[in-house]
């Protein structure tokens, strides 16, 4: 047998013994998941990753191997431990298939759990899916956008957010959601880890697990105001972080952060020369004063935006990526890979929706958020006040109450609500949306206020 076949016995060997080792650890981690659901304790321990990561990070010094190899090894291994130990978490969305099971039933249900406008989109948007047909917007077309459109959305991003863009900083894409998940799939590797601020929309956990990417997780408290600490932050970025994921207005909070500290996590991405996801899909719905990452001329940014809320179309699945232009052609292969491009008809609709105004949906929206503020309070639910989006997040003040089993119990008595675990590790809050017209958000929250009562 030659040297190089020796080699490759030896390696073969080490491999087949890794994998039998990783059985056993597997094995481990469900039987560690068994214990964690039956005493109520979270899936994820930072404080004994972190004990675990430096304890790996001295045995690869002790051992001569690269610090980065063994800890990105070392964040499969979390992954995969998350991945046995997790149960199904009831989410907005989950409630939400429920309830139109439940009024296909015949149930009448208020939906107050997911965030969809319940007024129509600009007329405007009428008018153009009238005239697709005719005038021809009916073929393949760049996986880009359109260029008309690219080219629209440039100078509307560019006045609205005091920026200069062009077509080629414009990514087309089937709805906010494709963007987040293009931007954490194409520009990070398995192993590499994000930084994401709890609470949170899923979205920006599930897509990270699907790529096989470390979530460091932030969290913010009522207590706090819903700010996260700086030195939390700085305290997470190690060689392996490669991204930190920002959505304000908020979801599910409504929070706006205070302008000194939005500086001060610009500074630490540009520091550590990390990719900033920003997620600006409620910037229309903002009550206080709020900024753009693309403001800050950082030129690895990357921005999403949509039109399922600040036009109310959600149906039509359309929203867009803006970034540098290297980081939008990185995005636009993986679109080219799985859409072709997004459909040119909805495309045409929403490059006329663009021109619409749509200042009186904030307005509603501000104006319902007020009113449900004003009766959560009422009804002694802990809150702060939405500083913008559309939603209101509150503690329930009711010995070890559980989220999900009352949105489940409400869902069963017509109310629709989202249970706080479903953005992170919230389990006495539920998020109230207020996209119904005030005399049914009334009467959901008066509903709210008994079925609490009657909650045990």
């Amino acid at each position: 047998m030659s040297e190089i076949d020796n080699l490759r016995k030896k390696m073969e060997d080490v491999t087949i013994e890794l994998i039998k080792l990783l059985k056993i650890r597997t094995d481990i981690a469900i039987e560690i998941g068994d214990v964690k659901r039956n005493i109520g304790k979270n899936v994820t321990d930072e404080n004994r990753e972190d004990d675990l990561r430096k304890k790996i990070v001295s045995l690869s010094r002790e051992i001569n191997l690269d610090e980065k190899i063994a800890t990105r090894f070392l964040n499969f291994l979390f992954n995969e431990s998350v991945q046995v130990q997790s149960s199904t978490k009831s989410t907005h969305l989950s409630i939400f298939l429920k309830a139109k099971s439940l009024e296909q039933e015949g149930k009448k249900i208020i939906h107050m759990e997911v965030g969809e406008p319940d007024f129509l989109p600009p007329i405007n948007v009428k008018e153009s899916l009238s005239e697709v047909y005719d005038k021809g917007f009916l073929k393949y077309g760049q996986t880009r956008g359109l260029p008309e459109f690219r080219e629209k959305l440039a100078q509307y991003v560019s006045k609205k957010f005091s920026t200069s863009v062009s077509e080629k900083n414009i990514f087309v894409t089937p709805g906010a959601r494709f963007g987040v998940f293009a931007a954490i799939s194409t520009l990070l590797i398995p192993g590499d880890e994000i930084i994401v601020i709890e609470p949170s929309w899923p979205a920006y956990k599930d897509c990270a697990f699907n790529s096989g990417i470390k979530v460091r997780l932030v969290k913010t408290s009522l207590e706090s105001n819903w700010e996260p600490s700086i030195l939390e932050i700085k305290e997470k970025i190690n060689s392996n972080t490669k991204m930190i994921i920002l959505n304000y207005p908020n979801n599910p909070t409504g929070k706006i952060l205070p302008q000194e500290l939005l500086n001060e996590i610009v500074n630490i991405a540009r520091k550590n020369d990390l990719y900033i996801l920003s997620d600006e899909i409620y910037s229309e719905y903002s009550n206080e004063s709020w900024k753009s990452i693309l403001e800050f001329n950082y030129e690895k940014s990357i921005v999403t935006q949509s039109f399922s809320k600040s036009h109310a179309m959600t149906g039509f699945r359309i929203g867009y990526v803006i970034s540098d232009e290297e980081i939008i052609n990185k995005l636009t292969k993986l679109g080219g890979l799985c859409l072709t491009n997004v459909s040119e008809p909805i495309q045409y609709v929403a490059m006329n929706a663009l021109v619409a105004d749509v200042r009186e949906n904030h307005k509603i929206i501000k104006k319902r958020l007020e009113l449900i503020n004003q009766k959560a309070t009422e009804m002694g639910l802990d809150i702060i006040p939405s500083d913008g989006a559309m939603y209101l997040f509150a503690r329930i003040n009711q010995d070890d109450f559980d989220g999900t089993k009352f949105a489940n119990f409400a869902l069963e008595k017509g109310l629709a609500i989202a249970p706080g675990e479903g953005f992170g590790e919230y389990r006495s809050f539920i998020r109230i949306s207020a996209c119904q017209d005030e005399k049914t958000l009334n009467e959901g929250m008066n509903l709210l206020k008994e079925l609490l009562e009657n909650f045990k």
